[in-house]
């Protein structure tokens, strides 16, 4: 290695233009900038959507609908899966875990039991909420039923 040789590290050096060092440079005046308007200014940032004047497309689209913020999401799940559940299992107490186990929901969904289907066993259930058919029916055959808060 000698001075003949030398060169600077790799990315180090930047080949960017140096704009507004004066008119020789041939990037002086309005410095690549053009004459007026919103983009030659300093400041200037392009809002998302911007179209260049023309409508912008979340404005040219109808809005319709309510989406409520505070809706509360449950998974339904109905006798009659328990009662499959019970017959493949065997288990008596099923909480949200065994129907997880059981690939049935996830483990952040809450789980309302629904009444559609027979239930033929005492079961002892606990989940997020329960239709009011869904815990006489459960009730009925001496089951107990525990909500989760």
């Amino acid at each position: 290695m000698n001075l003949s040789n030398l060169k600077p590290a790799e990315g180090s050096v930047s080949k960017r233009k140096r704009i507004g060092r004066g008119e020789g440079s041939g990037r002086g005046g309005t410095s690549t900038r053009g004459h007026k308007g919103a983009q030659s200014r300093s400041g200037y940032s392009r809002k998302p959507g911007f179209e260049g004047g023309q409508m912008p497309l979340q404005r040219r689209l109808p809005k319709f609908g309510f989406k409520n913020r505070n809706r509360v999401e449950y998974k339904a799940i109905n006798l009659s899966t328990l009662q499959a559940l019970y017959d493949k299992t065997g288990i008596g107490d099923i909480d949200v875990n065994t129907l997880c186990e059981a690939g049935l929901v996830s483990r952040n969904d809450l789980v309302k039991i629904l009444a559609k289907g027979e239930l033929n066993i005492k079961l002892n259930v606990t989940a997020h909420g329960f239709s009011q058919k869904a815990k006489e029916a459960i009730e009925a055959k001496e089951g107990k039923i525990a909500v989760i808060e």
